[in-house]
């Protein structure tokens, strides 16, 4: 678990303190997540979303798990720098930190469970799974400025 960026020894230690090394009795990650208490809430009434609170949860273990995503959003080589970055353009950093800080308990329940090492995606894992999305949005976007594009694949 200390492989993940963000997460030292003495982090590792506390989180495995207040979870356990069983994921048995939590049906999935999911679960698992919302008794961390960093899972999203959605409140919407009538097609209107309301804004919410992080749920109530382990304490203990929010607070290493968001000092841990704040640690780990610094290495800008890793997945979880990329995944903050387009978090925080549109929704916050806060909220963008709490969303890394649940991406990361969602690792650790896998980590546990399935007892494999730690896995980063990279900092550019979004740009080459939308590669064809990102093309298309640029070629819109000089259409509109008035280039006119041919695509030649190298």
């Amino acid at each position: 678990m200390d492989d993940m960026p963000g997460i030292g020894r003495k982090s590792a230690e506390r989180i495995l303190a207040e979870t356990g090394v069983e994921m048995e009795h939590f049906q999935n990650e999911s679960r698992f997540s919302s008794w961390a208490g960093l899972v999203p809430e959605c409140k919407e009434s009538a097609g209107k979303k309301m804004s919410t609170r992080v749920r109530k949860g382990n304490k203990y273990l929010k607070a290493t798990l968001v000092e841990c995503a704040r640690a780990g959003i610094r290495n800008r080589q890793s997945y979880l720098y990329s995944r903050y970055q387009r978090i925080a353009a549109r929704r916050g950093g806060k909220r963008a930190l709490i969303a890394v800080a649940h991406t990361m308990l969602i690792a650790i329940y896998h980590i546990l469970k399935e007892k494999v090492p730690y896995h980063d995606l990279g900092a550019d894992y979004y740009s080459v799974i939308n590669q064809e999305k990102i093309i298309n949005r640029n070629i819109r976007t000089l259409e509109k400025l008035g280039v006119n594009v041919m695509i030649q694949p190298k």
